[in-house]
């Protein structure tokens, strides 16, 4: 009986839940449960929807056993993988001390500026080497130990939200490396809490607890969740549990490392595997950051705006009756007058939600250019600025590590947009790669294999990634125009 692994990959917008075994030298995977992931204004902020994620993870849970023994599986485990920074508290009885505010929550920028203020953002960065993102976990704590500093003295355990739904899996609560990572509350060159940091910061350090490496079998599923499900044991094994992690892990390479990654979604995570740590006064001044992997790998990487901004324009005209799905959208930029307007995908205000096309139209009156006209104009600016941001980050790569990039493999779905693809393989001036879509899922599901020992090593399981899917190859063209659009690109910030 082949083995399956239940893998829940929870985005900002919606989650999943995937079935997945291996069938000879192929990955399988099949979607069982998907649902949507909406945040909730509340009068103490912006939060998830903790509870109704949970359902759904029980839905879920539910239906892939039903589907493993629909198809003559043996289900041995399941993990889960989530954006990163957020986290909640949770006290000495195991209840939770506080609802776990959503990232784009508007109170972490002054606790940003107040953390910079106490120690500097250099002492920050050496500490940590991570990017300068105003919702990372430690401005989030801050935030929140100047809020309700009762709740924080009285935690036991901070945990992340994957470390948090594998506590409500299995009852034991212990925080994985990828998603500490993000925190900027580790040392990477040691993969611990740098309480001292933290210390000088003001904050307590006894509720951080153990921090565990993908693939460790945590626990097993409580009874009640099992009987629920018809199951008679089922292990918790923590997946690259920042969904970033478990998608690079399943980069189908096999060979060589003149290659680099983007994670294509809501954001668009963009880097190289290193042995170790790159930190520097240029990296930080270039905003890179330096995340633990899979394996113990490091993940040097920038994080980018992403499909968040084309997310935001098609929100906007559904709001005004103009309801248009995403491949409408795309067709209707790819008809669009190319580079009439571009933006710095990254600016400050685009990060929150709501009223994107306006931001837009100020960001392009500020900067001298023509304000885009129709839905396609606006797609078609932010796509274009995407690709431009990501030449501008592989050239920060190549010059921070000293080595050419002789291709790009796109992972995720941001990757079903082909017109994007082409743009990027156009501004790199180099192959791009996409494939596997479903990278996240398949990341997860082969690191739980990992962990129970039916996949030796990293490099076996991108092997049965790259026996699984057939990498879709965009060549770039069109050079003069992009390196033109380029140079304008790169004036913007000075503008």
């Amino acid at each position: 009986m082949a083995k399956a692994y239940l893998a829940f990959d929870l985005g900002a917008e919606s989650g999943r839940a995937m079935l997945s075994w291996i069938d000879g030298q192929r990955v399988e995977l099949e979607e069982v449960h998907r649902f949507a992931n909406t945040p909730q204004r509340l009068p103490s902020g912006y939060h998830w929807n903790l509870l109704e994620l949970w359902a759904n993870l029980v839905e879920g849970l539910k239906r892939g056993a039903a589907v493993a023994r629909q198809r003559g599986l043996e289900l041995v485990s399941l993990g889960v993988d989530t954006w990163g920074v957020d986290f909640a508290l949770v006290g000495r009885s195991g209840q939770l001390l506080h609802l776990p505010h959503a990232y784009r929550d508007e109170r972490c920028h002054a606790a940003k500026d107040k953390a910079f203020a106490t120690v500097g953002a250099e002492a920050i960065y050496e500490a940590t080497g991570i990017q300068f993102l105003p919702f990372n976990t430690l401005y989030q704590l801050i935030a929140q130990h100047d809020a309700e500093p009762a709740s924080v003295d009285a935690a036991a355990r901070l945990l992340h939200i994957p470390d948090l739904l594998h506590y409500f899996f299995s009852g034991e609560q212990v925080v994985e490396a990828t998603i500490a990572s993000t925190s900027q509350m580790v040392d990477p060159r040691t993969g611990k809490w740098d309480t001292k940091l933290l210390g000088k910061l003001g904050l307590p350090t006894h509720m951080l607890g153990r921090i565990v490496p993908a693939g460790t079998r945590i626990g097993t599923v409580r009874q009640d969740l099992l009987d629920e499900a018809g199951l008679e044991s089922l292990d918790v094994i923590v997946p690259g549990s920042h969904d970033t992690a478990s998608a690079v892990a399943a980069v189908p390479v096999t060979g060589g490392d003149d290659w680099a990654y983007l994670s294509s979604g809501t954001w668009s995570l963009m880097g190289v595997e290193l042995d170790q740590p790159l930190i520097t006064d240029e990296t930080r001044e270039l905003d890179f950051t330096n995340e633990r992997g899979v394996a113990d790998r490091i993940r040097f990487l920038k994080n980018i705006a992403g499909l968040w901004l084309v997310q935001q324009v098609q929100r906007d005209h559904a709001s005004r009756g103009e309801d248009y799905d995403y491949p409408t959208l795309t067709a209707m930029a790819g008809e669009a007058e190319p580079f009439r307007t571009l933006v710095d995908p990254d600016h400050g205000p685009f990060a929150a939600p709501g009223q994107m096309c306006a931001k837009i139209d100020a960001y392009a009156q500020q900067t001298g250019q023509p304000k885009p006209e129709s839905a396609g104009q606006y797609v078609r600016c932010c796509l274009e600025s995407l690709a431009l941001r990501y030449r501008q980050t592989l050239d920060g790569i190549e010059q921070l590590t000293g080595k050419r990039i002789g291709r790009l493999h796109v992972v995720g779905g941001g990757g079903k947009n082909e017109l994007l693809d082409q743009m990027t393989a156009d501004a790199l001036g180099r192959p791009v790669l996409v494939g596997p879509y479903e990278a996240t899922a398949m990341g997860n599901a082969l690191t739980q294999a990992l962990g129970a020992g039916d996949v030796a090593s990293l490099a076996e399981l991108r092997e049965l990634v790259a026996a699984s899917v057939a990498p879709k190859r965009f060549e770039p063209a069109d050079a003069a125009a992009w390196e033109q659009a380029m140079e304008r690109f790169a004036g913007l910030a000075t503008a």
